[in-house]
């Protein structure tokens, strides 16, 4: 797991990860063990998708195998929208972003990232 050194990227891609989150941790922005990249999460939106029930949405960033909380059960209203990351983030290589709700489908994610190398 190392931290590359993004003072001469030579290439910046921009990326977007959505999922129709469920109530398992899955991985929404993944940045491989050796990718030799770091990733700039610039935004994750959550939208409750259902009409009328509060769901609650629990984000991860994982690192090394431990889950530090970026939300942990945040309730999200019925046709809302939450923004979850309003400043940026970086993924070093290895870590990647975890989600899930406590109602299938109810919880939709977009999450706006670069890939830098």
């Amino acid at each position: 797991m190392a931290a590359p050194n993004i003072v001469n990227v030579a290439t910046i891609t921009a990326k977007s990860a959505v999922a129709n989150v469920t109530t398992v941790f899955s991985n929404l922005v993944v940045n491989a063990t050796s990718s030799g990249k770091a990733f700039k999460v610039n935004a994750l939106y959550v939208t409750n998708v259902d009409g009328t029930a509060t769901a609650n949405i629990s984000v991860g960033l994982n690192r090394g195998g431990y889950s530090y909380s970026l939300a942990n059960t945040v309730a999200v209203p019925a046709d809302a929208v939450l923004d979850l990351i309003s400043k940026s983030v970086y993924l070093e290589e290895g870590d990647f972003i975890e989600i899930k709700a406590d109602a299938n489908n109810d919880i939709h994610a977009v999450c706006s990232f670069e890939e830098l190398s």
